[in-house]
């Protein structure tokens, strides 16, 4: 359960960095952090979800579906 509620929050933050970078990419402001700064932590977050997956699945916490469909 926890490992659910971990990887729900980073979803949510991803999002957030997500729409921060479309905000920063309309206004075009030369004051504001560049865009690749939000984007960069997307892809960061989307890193570290997966290995959480994989080390859940690996230890355990969490077991896949056995049938695809």
């Amino acid at each position: 359960m926890l490992v659910k509620l971990i990887v729900g929050g980073l979803l949510i933050f991803m999002l957030y960095n997500l729409f921060l970078a479309m905000i920063i990419m309309l206004k075009s402001d030369p004051n504001q952090p560049p865009m690749s700064k939000f984007i960069g932590r997307r892809v960061l977050t989307s890193a570290i979800i997966v290995i959480l997956l994989l080390l859940a699945v690996a230890t355990g916490l969490i077991t896949p579906n056995p049938r695809p469909y």
